[in-house]
């Protein structure tokens, strides 16, 4: 699908509708979304080492974000592979470096004419890995930029009200009884 991403119908809501397709229409339409399950399971026995702290590390702040629903699990799985993948191989383009070198040879003498360098496969391996990690970071709101297009409604409550009405600035008032 081309284009920009569509935007949530709670964050349409609370954005005013931008839209203008009519307040009540979004509250039918956001009432009619279904509603994942509360809740990850635990992690996965096949996720070891780094991908495993990765799933731990990721529940933990998508349960504080109250972001975490059950069939995100496998989106979540994927990034903590490809997170450990990541990690993995830029572990192996430090010792090893960027470019490898390949050795020309011929066929007959098995001497080696020339030499040819190129990148190292763990290159291309860790930039698709990162932006798949990216890109699952971003869907679930986990980038500084995501974060702030999240629209989580907040519950008021009085003490919000009162504390909202003594912070903001005074009005200045214009004495009623002088003569311009």
């Amino acid at each position: 699908m081309k284009g920009r991403k569509r935007k949530p119908t709670a964050q349409q809501i609370a954005e005013g509708d931008p839209g203008k397709r009519g307040v009540h229409k979004l509250d039918e339409k956001l009432a009619s979304e279904p509603a994942a399950t509360k809740g990850l399971p635990a992690c996965p026995r096949r996720l070891t080492g780094r991908a495993r702290e990765a799933w731990k590390f990721w529940v933990e702040e998508l349960e504080a974000m109250d972001l975490d629903r059950r069939p995100d699990a496998m989106m979540l799985e994927g990034a903590c592979v490809n997170f450990a993948r990541a990690v993995e191989a830029d572990l192996m383009l430090q010792i090893e470096g960027l470019v490898t070198i390949q050795d020309i040879v011929t066929n007959s003498a098995g001497e080696v004419i020339c030499i040819k360098k190129k990148s190292h496969p763990a290159v291309a391996i860790s930039s698709k890995a990162w932006s798949l990690v990216r890109s699952f970071c971003s869907e679930f709101g986990l980038t500084p930029v995501s974060r702030t297009r999240l629209a989580i409604g907040k519950n008021a409550t009085a003490e919000d009200d009162l504390a909202k009405l003594l912070t903001q600035p005074r009005e200045k008032s214009i004495p009623k009884n002088t003569v311009h």
